[in-house]
């Protein structure tokens, strides 16, 4: 039986293997432990901050940040209508009001939007706690662009980085940009801990705070005492070990990443109404190259995405639909959504290829072997 080609595996070697062993070996296997400082310090070293927060989850990370920033009821986040559930929940667990806008053709925040949608909200009299960007498929948003136009409404900006560790923009790291930014370290991410995530800031009181909600909001007495509602959120020491082995890596995985899809750009060059998101768009140089991600003109792809993820499927091989926009979706179809019908396009007529970095040339050929013929328009 062919063995199946996965989206996005983690990619695990005897590196990350020597790390968890050690940790096992040293008898810290409940959360927290000398691993997980080291990891802490090595990822806000690799973004360029003062200080890190090793979390469950990088969800876990934006709830925290988003508190600290005064999001809960009576308030409005603002945030990308293109993006994973993750980002809206987050917002959700505060008691805060979502309000979606739209992306440019990259599938990244349409910035001048989004300032418009937070001037407006403020001209309502509408307390706007915190802006969310988010780092799509691996590319850092626009953040020359938005520059100094948030700080002079007034409000903070958070970084949702989960898709994007390793990504630069303007030659500053992601997870550097705004008073904090959450990392994911989920299964399919560019590295991964099995599950968790950071939270990263120049800010030593948000992440004490954070610190200290993380950890059940236990006061400092000899006995558990607790005089407001803290969270189970902080990461175990063994997966931090696994954190640490995989960040060694990072670089390499990402040349893996791109080399991926660069053989797909060159075997796809002469279909033209094949788009790649980012590429095309000359938002490359920074990549980390998570995701490679494509748009089918209907005009002149005879194919759409369900078909061609179809056929992949069929074929042993799993492809996905780009993010299914939260203002589409059926948990926030009340929300506020300032919209230009991109996120819709682009979800309507987008697909996500395999991209893990631990691919061989082989399978890339086996997915090229289906998806070529699909896209010339021989199915025969």
């Amino acid at each position: 039986m062919t063995e199946r080609i996965f989206l996005s595996r983690a990619h695990v070697t005897d590196v990350e293997e020597k790390y968890v062993l050690e940790a096992l070996r040293s008898g810290w296997v409940a959360p927290l432990g000398p691993m997980v400082d080291r990891f802490e310090r090595e990822i806000a070293d690799r973004c360029g901050v003062e200080g890190a927060l090793a979390l469950s989850s990088g969800t876990a990370a934006l709830h925290l940040a988003l508190l600290d920033s005064g999001a809960g009821p009576g308030t409005v986040v603002v945030l990308p209508s293109m993006t994973f559930a993750a980002s809206a929940n987050a917002v959700a667990y505060t008691g805060a009001e979502p309000v979606f806008v739209d992306s440019l053709d990259d599938a990244n925040l349409d910035v001048d939007l989004l300032i418009d949608t937070v001037g407006t909200l403020q001209a309502e009299g509408r307390t706007v706690a915190a802006v969310m960007t988010v780092d799509l498929f691996g590319r850092c948003c626009d953040y020359t662009s938005l520059g100094d136009r948030l700080v002079a409404l007034g409000v903070p900006l958070i970084e949702d980085a989960a898709e994007a560790l390793g990504a630069t923009h303007a030659g500053r790291p992601a997870g550097s940009f705004g008073r904090a930014a959450a990392l994911s370290f989920n299964g399919n991410k560019i590295m991964t801990t099995s599950g968790g995530g950071m939270l990263v800031s120049n800010d030593g009181d948000l992440l004490e705070r954070a610190r200290y909600l993380s950890t059940q909001a236990r006061q400092p007495a000899p006995w558990y005492e607790h005089t407001e509602v803290g969270y189970n959120y902080r990461m175990s020491n063994i997966l931090a070990a696994l954190g640490i082995g995989q960040l060694e890596r990072l670089d390499e995985m990402i040349a893996r990443r791109r080399e991926i899809r660069d053989r797909y750009a060159v075997a796809l060059d002469h279909l033209d109404g094949v788009t790649f998101l980012g590429r095309d768009q000359g938002g490359d140089a920074g990549d980390n190259h998570w995701l490679t991600c494509i748009t089918l003109d209907p005009e002149r792809i005879a194919a759409d995405p369900s078909t061609v993820m179809a056929a992949l499927d069929a074929a042993g091989i799993e492809a996905r639909h780009l993010w299914k926009p939260m203002h589409l979706q059926p948990l926030y179809a009340t929300a506020r959504a300032v919209t230009t019908g991109t996120a819709e396009r682009l979800f309507e007529t987008g697909v996500t290829l395999p991209s893990g970095s631990e691919l061989t040339d082989a399978q890339i050929e086996r997915v090229l072997s289906t998806l070529v013929p699909l896209l010339e328009g021989r199915t025969g």
